[in-house]
């Protein structure tokens, strides 16, 4: 007899994912942990924190995030937490705040690009930043537009 066959469970990533880095204003993800993600108990990715990031070939998410550990006045907003991480993204800068996740960890909430950040599902983020004690940290509303600078870096 042969063995009985299983299917085990598969996580990808949204269809809506990027699926590469992207390169200086490109489109990226916007992601908050699920409730498989132990933000207790994890020493990286910590509450209230902005996450960017982009789908892999084998289905994991590489994500660059940043949760102002040192209390930046600067990084107080959410919004720039995540253009923060996504800034470190596309400059490919050296960073220890960077992990490849599966995606049952994150979900996908909207993109972000060189001109600002639109939320897909706004909803998540606020219980995102509700568990993390930070709805002061919230955006005024689903799509925030970068000001016009000549340069970011």
């Amino acid at each position: 007899m042969s063995e009985e066959k299983t299917l085990h469970e598969v996580a990808t990533y949204s269809k809506d994912t990027p699926t590469s880095r992207p390169d200086l204003d490109g489109r990226a993800g916007v992601f908050v942990p699920t409730e498989l993600f132990d933000v207790a108990g994890s020493m990286t990715i910590r509450k209230g924190s902005g996450i960017a990031g982009f789908g892999n070939p084998d289905g994991s998410l590489t994500v660059y995030f940043e949760n102002n550990r040192f209390d930046d006045s600067s990084l107080h907003k959410w919004e720039n937490k995540v253009r923060k991480a996504y800034d470190r993204m596309v400059a490919n800068a050296p960073t220890v705040n960077k992990a490849k996740l599966d995606p049952k960890m994150l979900e996908y909430v909207g993109f972000i690009d060189g001109q600002g950040i639109q939320l897909k599902h706004p909803e998540l983020l606020q219980q995102w930043l509700e568990l993390s004690g930070a709805l002061d940290t919230a955006p005024a509303g689903p799509i925030v537009v970068w000001p016009k600078s000549k340069s970011r870096f």
